[in-house]
């Protein structure tokens, strides 16, 4: 794998912090959702905000 940039990893490290703010959002809202579709639908998003999450994590390993 090709070494990254100072500029490179502080985009990395901004957008994890990103996603680590999504991921608990969406968990929050799918917590407080009355409606199961929302609740069904958050835990999705979240899912995919996780998956984002370990992606990004996986280029400075």
């Amino acid at each position: 794998m090709a070494q990254l940039t100072s500029s490179e990893l502080a985009a990395i490290q901004e957008q994890l912090t990103a996603e680590q703010s999504l991921i608990e959002k969406y968990k929050a809202y799918a917590a407080q959702a009355q409606d199961p579709q929302i609740q069904t639908k958050c835990q999705q998003i979240a899912a995919q905000h996780q998956a984002h999450f370990t992606r990004l994590l996986s280029h400075l390993s």
